[in-house]
C-alpha cells in the first residue's frame, strides 16, 4: 500500500477512528484512491477495463473514482452453466478477471461441488467469501489471507465502538440464526468468540448444519426449476422432504435457542442474530415464563442483517430488548456488505452508521452513473464505497442500497461521515434494480472467462 492509503488504514486501532471529518479527510483520501489505483490498475483485468473505457489513468478528485467502481453485480457475471455443470476451471479462469492476484490453476476431476471448489482454493489462499444467492446466483467475491487478517481485527473494534463493551473475554455468546458457511463469516465469529466470550464456556450456536454455498445454490437452482416448469418428479418429492426436514430442524433449534437463554439467565450474555429469529426465540422465552427482570444487567446484542421481508410486529425491536434485559447502549448494529472489508457501526447518540477513515463513501444517481454534488449536510441517492483496507479485490463498489449520508457531525459527537439507519434496496422501492454499468461489465468479464 502506499503512504496515505497507511495513513488511513493506520487508524483502525485508534480510539478517535470516528472522529475525523470529511473535510479533514478528503485530500487523503483521494491521495490513497489514487495509490490504490495505480497500484492495481494492470493487476486486476475488469479495472482495467474499466479504466480504458473510461480514459482514466489517474484519480484527481471524487469524481473520477465513479467510473472505476464496480457494480455488486459484477461478483454475479460468471455464466451460471458453470456451477451446474460443474466447469471448475471456467469458473477459476473467470474469477482471475476480478482478482489482483493470479489464480492459479487446481485440480478440479474430483471437484463434486461448489464447496468442493471454495475448499480447494481456500487451499491455495483464496477465500471465496459468497452471498446467499437468494436471488439465484451467489456473488462470489476473493479475498486473501490479509483480508481475513483485517476483519478478525475490524469486527472487534466496531462492535467494541458500537456497543461500548469491552473485549473483556466475560460472556456467554449464544448465536440465534443460521449463516452461511463461508470465510469471512467464519474468522469474525471467530474472532467475537476470541475477543469477548469466556474461554472456559461453551458457547452456543444453532444446532442445525451449517448453510454452505452448495446447499443454497443447489436450493435456488431447484426453486427455479419449479418456477418455470422443468422439475422432475423425483427433484419435487426430493424438495418437498428438505424443505419439511430442514423447517422442522429449525423449529428444533429454536426452542433450544431459548432454553439456552434460559439456563444461562443470570450470566452476562452477548446474543447475535437476526430480528426475526432473534424475536420468535423471546416470544419462546416469554411464554417459558421469563422476561427482562430475570436476565443479567449488562447483556449485548449484536444484531446483523435486515428485516429480509420478515413480517415482524411494531415493537419488535423493544420487544426483543426488554426480554432480554438489553441495555439501549448495548444494542449494536452493524451497516456492511460481503463486498466490502469494513463495517459502519450504529452510534449510541445519533442512531447512524459512522463511515471509518479507510472507507470512502459517494453518493451517486439512481442509475449509479453520476456523483451527486455534495460537500456538507445531507444527501440521498444510491450507496457507493471504497473500502480501502481490501487487499483480495478492488476496494470500489456500487452497492444496490438507498442511503441518506451526511457530511456534517452527528448528534453523538463524532466528526466522521455518518449513514442515517433507513437503508433500502432499491430491488424493494421499486421491484427491479438496474446499474447502468452493469451490462458492459457483464458482457466484458463473461467474454474473457
Amino acid at each position: 500500500m502506499g503512504s496515505s492509503t497507511d495513513k488511513l488504514t493506520g487508524l483502525v486501532d485508534a480510539a478517535d477512528r470516528f472522529d475525523h471529518s470529511y473535510a479533514d479527510l478528503r485530500e487523503t483520501q483521494i491521495e490513497a484512491l489514487n495509490e490504490r489505483f495505480q497500484e492495481r490498475r494492470d493487476h486486476i483485468k475488469l479495472l482495467g477495463h474499466r479504466a480504458r473505457e473510461a480514459g482514466a489513468s489517474e484519480i484527481r478528485d471524487r469524481a473520477d473514482v465513479v467510473a472505476l467502481l464496480f457494480p455488486h453485480t459484477a461478483y454475479k457475471s460468471y455464466p451460471e452453466s458453470f456451477v451446474t455443470e460443474g466447469k471448475w476451471d471456467r469458473l477459476g479462469t473467470w474469477l482471475g478477471t476480478v482478482s489482483p492476484h493470479p489464480i492459479s490453476p487446481i485440480r478440479t476431476s474430483d471437484i463434486t461441488d461448489i464447496d468442493d471448489w471454495i475448499e480447494r482454493l481456500q487451499a491455495e489462499g483464496h477465500y471465496v467469501s459468497c452471498s446467499s444467492g437468494t436471488t439465484g446466483k451467489s456473488a462470489m467475491l476473493p479475498a486473501s489471507d490479509a483480508d481475513m487478517d483485517w476483519s478478525r481485527r475490524d469486527t472487534v473494534n466496531v462492535f467494541a465502538w458500537g456497543s461500548g463493551v469491552e473485549p473483556s473475554r466475560d460472556r456467554m455468546i449464544l448465536g440465534i440464526a443460521p449463516t452461511a458457511s463461508v470465510p469471512k463469516n467464519t474468522v469474525i465469529a471467530e474472532a467475537q468468540r476470541a475477543a469477548f466470550g469466556d474461554p472456559g464456556k461453551q458457547h452456543f450456536r444453532l444446532p442445525i448444519p451449517p448453510i454452505t454455498v452448495g446447499s443454497l445454490t443447489s436450493m435456488v437452482v431447484l426453486r427455479k426449476k419449479i418456477a418455470d416448469g422443468t422439475a422432475l418428479p423425483g427433484e419435487l418429492a426430493d424438495f418437498e422432504q428438505t424443505s419439511k426436514e430442514r423447517a422442522e430442524a429449525l423449529d428444533e433449534a429454536m426452542v433450544a435457542a431459548a432454553q439456552a437463554l434460559v439456563e444461562h439467565r443470570d450470566e452476562k450474555l452477548m446474543i447475535s442474530g437476526m430480528w426475526n429469529t432473534l424475536h420468535q426465540v423471546a416470544v419462546m422465552v416469554r411464554e417459558m415464563g421469563y422476561s427482562s427482570a430475570d436476565f443479567h444487567p449488562d447483556n449485548c446484542i449484536y444484531v446483523g442483517g435486515g428485516l429480509k421481508r420478515a413480517q415482524l410486529p411494531p415493537d419488535y425491536q423493544d420487544y426483543v430488548h426488554r426480554t432480554f434485559n438489553i441495555p439501549a447502549t448495548r444494542n449494536f448494529q452493524n451497516y456492511s456488505m460481503q463486498e466490502l472489508n469494513s463495517g459502519m457501526p450504529r452510534c449510541r447518540g445519533g442512531n447512524r452508521y459512522h463511515v471509518p477513515p479507510w472507507v470512502v463513501p459517494f453518493v451517486l444517481d439512481e442509475r449509479g452513473d453520476t456523483l451527486l454534488p455534495h460537500e456538507r449536510g445531507e444527501i440521498e441517492g444510491r450507496a457507493a464505497f471504497f473500502d480501502l483496507s481490501l487487499d483480495g479485490r478492488w476496494g470500489g463498489v456500487i452497492t444496490g442500497d438507498k442511503i441518506a449520508l451526511d457530511f456534517d457531525p452527528c448528534a453523538c459527537g463524532a466528526g466522521s461521515p455518518s449513514v442515517r439507519d433507513d437503508i433500502t434496496r432499491y430491488a424493494d422501492i421499486a421491484g427491479d434494480d438496474k446499474i447502468g454499468c452493469a451490462g458492459t461489465v457483464d458482457a466484458y468479464v463473461r467474454g474473457l472467462s
